[in-house]
């Protein structure tokens, strides 16, 4: 018998979202889309699927308020842990998250994504772009 039929497949592993123990990947809106502010953001990516398409993990942010414009295939579910995000689409009208609550940012959303309170959120984007 080979060791090709040996060894088995390698199963994936779980993904746990524990508090980070080191600083993440720093960042700021670019400035043509601000609107208010200029708010650090942090983001601790802990997962990314083999094809690319999803990412998850821990994102926090300063108060400040930039466009967003979501692509066709893009979209995002998050859940605030600490803090407060309003949401504004193009037609004027707004959605507040805050913590203990969680929300989808739908393919092709645009608008304003607006930090009221420091925020903490889990995320995970998918991506079929």
């Amino acid at each position: 018998m080979s060791d090709a039929l040996r060894t088995p497949n390698p199963i994936p592993a779980i993904v746990r979202f524990d508090a980070p123990t080191q600083g993440g990947i720093i960042d700021r809106p670019k400035p043509e889309r601000l609107e208010q502010g200029n708010p650090r953001r942090e983001t601790w990516t802990l997962y990314e699927s083999a094809d690319g398409q999803t990412s998850a993990g821990i994102w926090e942010c300063e108060v400040g308020r930039w466009r967003i414009v979501f692509p066709a295939a893009k979209e995002e579910y998050f859940f605030v842990l600490s803090g407060h995000v309003r949401l504004h689409d193009a037609a004027g009208g707004w959605v507040d998250v805050r913590a203990g609550q969680g929300a989808v940012i739908p393919a092709g959303f645009e608008g304003a994504f607006e930090v009221i309170e420091p925020v903490r959120k889990h995320f995970v984007v998918v991506d079929r772009g």
